[in-house]
C-alpha cells in the first residue's frame, strides 16, 4: 500500500546488536526492489551475469543477509508476495495504466540521453527507478535463500499482512519492511532500515535501524488500530 505515515510514528533507534537473536519476519520484495534500484555501475547498468540475467537483487540479498545472520546473529525469515488483491489493480483507469506505462518509458528514454552525454550522475539517477522485480528474480531468491539455509516464507497474498500475522502470533519478533502497512495489518513491532554501514557512492551511510511499537505508537495518536486504518484511507496509499 505504501502509506506515508513517517511524520506521525513514534520510533526508537537501536543498534544491530539491540537485535541479535530476534528473529525478523522480512518483506522480500521490499528489500529486492532496494537492491534493484541501487546495486548499478557508475552509468546506470544493473549488475548481470554472463547471460544478461540482472543479478543485483541477488548479489544484494546475499551479502547484506549474510551478514546480518551470521555475524550479527539476527535471525531472518524473508516472505515473498502471493496473488495480489484484486482491488490493488481493480480501480486503476485504462487511462492510469497507459500514463504509468509512460513514465516509465520516458525515464528508461532519459536515462540512455543522459548516457549519451556522457552524464553519468544524470544517468544514475534515472537509473534507480527502471528496476523491475520480475518471476525470474523472484525465484532465483528464493533458490539462493533455500541454498543459504534460510527460511522462505511465501504468502497467500501480501507478504506485509503475512510478516504482520508471524508477528502477532509469536513466530517472528518483528515484522521488517520499507513502508508501514504491517502497522496496519497489526504487527505488534517493525523494524525499519535493518542494514549495515558502509560506503555508498563515496558517502559514508551509517546503520540506523528503527523500532516502531504499534500500541506506543496508537497510544501517541490516541486512537485505536481500526482508526489508524482509517487514518490512512484519508492520507492515502499506492492504490
Amino acid at each position: 500500500m505504501g502509506v506515508q505515515l513517517g511524520p506521525l510514528v513514534v520510533k526508537k533507534i537501536v543498534s544491530l546488536r539491540d537485535l541479535e537473536g530476534r528473529l525478523l519476519a522480512v518483506d522480500a520484495s521490499s528489500v529486492l526492489h532496494q537492491f534493484l534500484s541501487l546495486i548499478r555501475y557508475p552509468d546506470g547498468t544493473p549488475l548481470m551475469d554472463g547471460r544478461g540475467n540482472v543479478t543485483s537483487g541477488l548479489v544484494g540479498l546475499f551479502y547484506r543477509s549474510s551478514r546480518l545472520i551470521y555475524e550479527y546473529k539476527i535471525p531472518m525469515a524473508f516472505v515473498f508476495d502471493g496473488r495480489s488483491p484484486e482491488i490493488k489493480f481493480s480501480w486503476l483507469s485504462e487511462e492510469e495504466r497507459v500514463k504509468r506505462k509512460e513514465r516509465r518509458e520516458k525515464t528508461v528514454r532519459e536515462w540512455k540521453e543522459a548516457l549519451a552525454r556522457g552524464d553519468l550522475a544524470k544517468a544514475f539517477s534515472k537509473a534507480v527507478t527502471t528496476g523491475k522485480l520480475d518471476g525470474q528474480v523472484v525465484s532465483d531468491a528464493k533458490r539462493l535463500l533455500g541454498l543459504m539455509g534460510v527460511p522462505v516464507v511465501q504468502a497467500p497474498s501480501e507478504a506485509e499482512a503475512q510478516a504482520a500475522h508471524m508477528a502477532r502470533v509469536g513466530d517472528a519478533w518483528a515484522s521488517n519492511s520499507g513502508d508501514y502497512d504491517s502497522l496496519l495489518f497489526g504487527t505488534p513491532r517493525m523494524a525499519r532500515y535493518v542494514s549495515i554501514a558502509g560506503k555508498y557512492r563515496n558517502v559514508w551511510l551509517p546503520s540506523k535501524p528503527e523500532i516502531i511499537e504499534l500500541q506506543k505508537f496508537l497510544k501517541a495518536l490516541g486512537i485505536s488500530r481500526e482508526q489508524l486504518i482509517d487514518l490512512a484511507l484519508l492520507i492515502g496509499t499506492d492504490y
